[in-house]
């Protein structure tokens, strides 16, 4: 009996022990984290150090890289985007905007990976900053959006596995044009059905194809969304609607062929591109135009003399 309360006591003895040797661990892989960070921060100022950047300005960049590495953006990626920013010349503001954006959508939950790749994208394009901030702030836009009809499709009691992979799946197609609607309906559709998120994905992808291709044959955004609207009304088979979308498209690019000879001009290629110069010199206005086919009179050019008016001529005098 007394055997057996010392072996009591000493499982007890070994379990407060491991409790307070667990504890320990905890505090000080907490404090070699702090540490880790606070090494990494000091790395990339003295990056910053020999960049333009003043004082100030590598501070306030400093004070969002460690809001981003204790969010848990990785330190090397974080590191990548400064050190092309400088690279780059761009100003302090901008880093920190970029930094701004990732932060937000972080906090929110969402996915990072796709803007960081946006801005890794940007860089290897030699893109200016106003366009890579345009194009990330977009995508954490459409990330949003993508997490929205996610959140929908969960209150309505539908269970979605793999819930990150198909935020980025619903965003890639929403960058592409494909309406937030037909989005939700697929989800929610595609889900009933029991596919999965590989069928999914892939009928997300045909989506943003026939969006692409309807954009591209010149239909506004408005008529697009009529355009999936109308296909999804007509059937209840996903398969089937793609295929009405499709033929619908079909039909749209070539009324739009007779109509116009050439289908509807592209919406991308008026205001993107500039004419090409031709030899013909534009006319400016109150000069006269140069005529082709016969050349306009000149002050040498000998000219017919004016006949004089009736009205002016001298009266004939009166008879006697």
């Amino acid at each position: 009996m007394k055997l057996k309360k010392n072996e009591n006591k000493l499982i007890l003895t070994l379990i407060t022990l491991l409790v307070i040797f667990s504890f320990t661990i905890s505090i000080f892989s907490a404090a070699a984290e702090e540490t880790t960070i606070d090494e990494q921060l000091e790395q990339l100022k003295s990056i910053m150090d020999s960049s333009s950047y003043s004082a100030f300005q590598s501070r306030m960049i400093l004070n969002s890289v460690q809001d981003l590495l204790e969010s848990g953006i990785p330190f090397e990626d974080t590191k990548n985007i400064i050190e092309n920013s400088i690279e780059e010349s761009f100003d302090a503001y901008s880093v920190k905007k970029v930094f701004d954006v990732i932060l937000e959508t972080q906090q929110e939950g969402l996915p990072t990976e796709p803007l960081i790749n946006k801005v890794n994208e940007g860089f290897a394009k030699n893109a200016n900053k106003g366009v890579i901030i345009s194009v990330i702030s977009t995508k954490a836009e459409n990330l949003k959006k993508a997490n929205e009809i996610l959140n929908e499709a969960r209150q309505e009691g539908l269970k979605i596995n793999g819930g990150e992979e198909m935020v980025e799946i619903l965003a890639d197609s929403l960058e592409n044009d494909v309406p937030q609607e037909s989005l939700s309906w697929l989800l929610k559709t595609g889900t009933g059905e029991g596919k999965s998120i590989e069928e999914i994905s892939e009928i997300s992808e045909e989506l943003s194809y026939l969006s692409l291709m309807a954009y591209d044959s010149g239909l506004s955004l408005e008529e697009i969304s009529l355009l999936f609207k109308k296909a999804i009304e007509s059937s209840n088979n996903i398969e089937e609607i793609c295929e009405n979308i499709q033929t619908s498209l079909d039909a749209e690019i070539s009324t739009a062929k007779l109509e116009g000879g050439e289908g509807k001009p592209s919406t991308t290629s008026d205001s993107e591109t500039l004419p090409a110069s031709t030899t013909e010199s534009p006319v400016e206005i109150g000069e006269t135009p140069t005529q082709e086919a016969g050349e306009a009179p000149t002050e040498t050019d000998s000219a017919p003399e004016p006949s004089t008016p009736p009205a002016e001529e001298a009266p004939s005098p009166p008879e006697n």
